[in-house]
């Protein structure tokens, strides 16, 4: 298992990070210790979780699951680099949601106990507040940090304008700020490499695509690994992306039959090779979906194989505003 920087941060994570929205829902909590284990075991050491994973309000379910494998011991968490999220509602009350410093001093406390922990390796906002200043939002990362409570700052969900917004806030404090963005990134949806992505390159933040397969859509009808795939495969979106790119994903699929490779493992391999990615999610239900996942790590696509790909599925162009203008 290759472990690259996150960002810019001097901090090293596995290539693939383990999404584990699953754990709970869709996975039982035995067979979500032995996915855990079997992570350790092929190199895996970056988690991926939410507060709001399990989908029960305020109770924190995949992180309760998360923090009960943990406190099994045999050096678990400190093998992790563990990353969760906060903004969803916990709750009914006015301040048990978004990134207010009160309720991001509360949510913080809530994830360290279910997750049995002293500290959260990367703190991610999961989605931008447009409502509380970044004065604000800077103020309580700072304060979880010199408590040792948060080391590292992410966001997830936002636009170019908004990690702009954020870096520069955060170099005038000065703050560290954002050292990664969790974005929804696959060969079908590459919105993001108008701002998003170039923004990630020029502050050194570290992008982890999430929904890499298109909710399933990718993996056509062989393996589906994607973080939530069965409730992704569902969803109105999924169904729109099948409906419009149905003649594209027919050519995917003899473009992978004729590399010999599954589709979701192109999928996966591809967006390794985009600029500022580090580590897309994946999000298995079972042993043999993580074991299969992995293979999409020695797959090296030579630069034909992405110009087909780039031909199947074309991109937005290039970077703004060159991709939309002279």
């Amino acid at each position: 298992m290759q472990h690259v920087h996150l960002g810019r941060s001097g901090v090293k994570v596995s290539r693939l990070c383990l999404g584990t929205m699953n754990f709970g829902p869709k996975t039982s909590e035995a067979d979500s210790f032995a996915i855990m284990d079997r992570a350790l075991e092929l190199g895996l050491n970056f988690f991926d979780s939410a507060n709001v994973y399990g989908w029960k309000t305020g109770e924190g379910v995949t992180e309760q699951i998360v923090g009960r494998w943990f406190a099994q011991g045999g050096g678990r968490r400190d093998k992790v680099v563990m990353a969760t999220k906060f903004y969803g509602s916990m709750g009914s009350w006015p301040n048990e949601s978004r990134c207010s410093a009160l309720h991001m001093r509360l949510a913080c406390e809530a994830s360290l106990q279910r997750l049995k922990t002293d500290r959260i390796d990367v703190y991610q906002m999961h989605h931008i507040d447009r409502e509380t200043p970044w004065e604000e939002i800077w103020q309580a990362f700072e304060v979880l940090v010199h408590q040792g409570k948060v080391l590292y700052a992410g966001s997830s969900n936002f636009a170019g304008w908004h990690i702009a917004q954020a870096m520069e806030t955060a170099r005038a404090r000065p703050f560290m700020g954002l050292i990664s963005e969790q974005t929804r990134y696959n060969l079908l949806t590459r919105t993001v490499e108008l701002e998003v992505l170039p923004a990630c390159e020029h502050y050194g933040v570290g992008v982890i695509p999430w929904s890499p397969l298109a909710g399933g859509s990718l993996a056509l009808t062989g393996r589906a690994t994607g973080a939530a795939e069965e409730q992704r495969r569902n969803s109105d979106w999924a169904r729109a992306d099948r409906d419009k790119h149905g003649a594209a994903l027919e050519r995917y699929q003899a473009l992978c039959k004729e590399l010999g490779h599954e589709p979701a493992d192109v999928a996966l391999s591809w967006l390794l090779t985009r600029p500022a990615v580090v580590s897309p999610i994946i999000g298995p239900r079972t042993l043999e979906q993580l074991d299969t996942a992995v293979k999409a790590l020695d797959i090296q696509l030579d630069e034909a194989t992405l110009s087909k790909l780039d031909q199947i599925f074309p991109g937005p162009g290039g970077v703004a505003p060159e991709a939309y203008a002279w």
